[in-house]
């Protein structure tokens, strides 16, 4: 139930403090005094989008803060399912910077908008005038069914079903996509892999064999070079390794006269042993050094290969070629296995077909039972609103065309004239029968919901008079059970609520502002008799105070 409403910079509102009643409230004012102001502070409390231009003073911060208590509503496991702190009283904030930023609390505790949101809808009903239409429309309709009927575990169910079986029909669809695609191209990519695949690639040998045919061009030079470095080390006379032996046993001689010279004796031998060392090397190498024209060949072909798959695919480098031959296969792969993925899929989606089906005609079956219940009460209390010949006929159908809401059509045909045909509802219903058919189905909702609070903004339009008087003591009759605020310009429904608002606008320092306060038992009698004529008039004020002793 909403005890508190705080509304600060808001509209036409600078600084409104309220406390709300249980029971029936109901708020008058003149038009244009700013009673829509009211629901509209609610609503963006409650999660509507926030919109600078609605800030009294856009320089300020604009704040609108309720208190609910809701400890008779076992509202716990929707705050656990929102990760929100429960709290028996608990209140909501919503701020608007002058940035535009918009912020949310509960309880204190910052929010996202769409948490808010979710909470708002079991708080408040807000029935606007534009809602009184959509009694016509087909998913207001399902939702009078799907409440009455209490579907929401089959309902739930069965749209787990359906969108599932919607993704497995893109997947399906994506499937067949790419393998028209992947078909189109198939043969190329075959042609490509095996072109890659038969070049039997390896990372790393390109450098390899340059070195390689760099060694295999250049043979001759190879083996002259190293003929001459062999002839400067092992000349009979002129050879570098046999002065090297000369000197080492000169400097051995030495050294039996002079321990200095044992040390150099010692140096040159470790030359001389390594200039062998690398003698016989260069020799074994000088054997090994041949031209071979088949293995240049086989060189000269595979680095060939490997230039023209490279300049082919506009790559650099054997792993990039790699990568290549890698992509292809699995594309290959995937096209080779296509058919049997789209058999897997077609499979589960049979399977899920089944299985929507059936939680459809649960579905349906159950908003079949409801619907002699839904006209019947509508009827009846249509009857005591003043339509005596009103007739409301619900019908269904399992049509097996799914949507979102199930495999059923309801036709919700009317009419308020005996004799006349039953038709769509919302083509033959006027205005002030649109006003008392929502209040019927409100009534009968407000019994299945067990919402804290419900508004009604203007649901008497079309009607006037005794038919009025008994919309108002509907609403009051819902009131046993739950908080309902309704903004009237009736007096037969002013008069029936246990609180009374007044919504009023007033010239403040230069500036219009709207002013909200709760009337008095004489301060009624004057609201009444202005809404009846004129609070000057004796008849009007006459019959305000019988309005209000009834």
């Amino acid at each position: 139930m909403l005890n508190k409403l705080n509304i600060r910079n808001f509209a036409l509102i600078e600084d409104v403090q309220l406390n709300i009643n249980k029971g029936f409230t109901v708020i008058t004012g003149e038009t244009g005094a700013g009673k829509s102001i009211l629901l509209g502070a609610i609503s963006l409390l409650l999660g509507k989008r926030a919109d600078l231009s609605t800030v009294r003073d856009a320089s300020k911060k604009c704040v609108i803060e309720a208190e609910f208590n809701i400890s008779d509503y076992q509202l716990q496991a929707i705050f656990e399912e929102l990760d929100i702190d429960y709290d028996d009283s608990t209140i909501i904030r919503r701020e608007i910077l002058p940035s535009g930023k918009s912020r949310s609390f509960v309880n204190d505790t910052p929010v996202r908008l769409a948490q808010i949101s979710q909470l708002g809808q079991h708080l408040i009903d807000i029935h606007s005038q534009h809602q009184t239409l959509s009694i016509g429309e087909e998913d207001f309709q399902y939702f009078i069914l799907d409440t009455i009927a209490s579907t929401d575990v089959q309902k739930k169910k069965y749209q787990e079903s359906f969108y599932h079986l919607g993704e497995l029909k893109r997947k399906l669809h994506d499937l067949e996509e790419q393998q028209r695609q992947a078909s189109a191209a198939y043969d190329y990519n075959l042609f490509l892999y095996n072109e890659l695949d038969e070049a039997k690639l390896k990372a790393g040998e390109q450098a390899n064999l340059e070195k390689l045919k760099a060694k295999l061009d250049n043979v001759e030079i190879l083996q002259e070079s190293l003929s001459e470095s062999l002839q400067a080390l092992t000349h009979e006379d002129l050879g570098a390794l046999g002065q090297l032996r000369q000197s080492a046993t000169s400097l051995k001689n030495a050294a039996k006269y002079d321990e200095k010279m044992a040390g150099f004796s010692e140096r040159l031998e470790s030359v001389l042993i390594e200039v062998e060392d690398l003698t016989s090397d260069l020799e074994r190498e000088f054997e090994n050094v041949e031209n071979d024209p088949e293995l240049k060949t086989q060189v000269d072909d595979k680095l060939e290969a490997i230039y023209h798959l490279q300049n082919k695919h506009q790559v650099q480098t054997i792993e990039e070629l790699l990568e290549i031959q890698s992509r292809l296969e699995k594309e290959i792969e995937n096209s080779d296995n296509a058919q049997s993925n789209q058999d897997a899929i077609k499979k589960q989606i049979s399977e899920e077909e089944e299985k929507l089906e059936k939680s459809a005609q649960v579905l349906f079956k159950n908003r079949n039972k409801v619907v002699k219940n839904i006209s019947e009460h509508v009827e009846l209390m249509l009857k005591n609103l003043g339509i005596q010949d009103a007739q409301l006929k619900i019908s269904g159908d399992f049509t097996k065309d799914y949507t979102a809401q199930g495999g059923d059509r309801f036709e919700w045909l009317f009419t308020a004239n005996k004799g006349q045909d039953l038709k769509a509802i919302k083509k033959v219903a006027s205005g002030g029968e649109m006003s008392r058919i929502t209040l019927a189905i409100k009534y009968l909702l407000s019994q299945h919901l067990k919402l804290p609070s419900l508004i009604f903004d203007e649901i008497d339009t079309g009607v006037s008079g005794e038919i009025a008087e008994k919309m108002g003591d509907v609403m009051l009759d819902m009131s046993e059970n739950m908080q309902v605020i309704s903004i009237t310009h009736l007096p037969q429904i002013a008069a029936k609520g246990k609180t009374h608002l007044r919504v009023f606008k007033e010239v403040v320092n230069q500036k219009t502002q709207s002013q909200i306060s709760v009337l008095s038992t004489k301060e009624r009698v004057d609201e009444l008799a202005e809404m009846l004529g004129s609070k000057d008039s004796e008849s009007a004020v006459s019959h305000a105070k019988s309005l209000l002793a009834q």
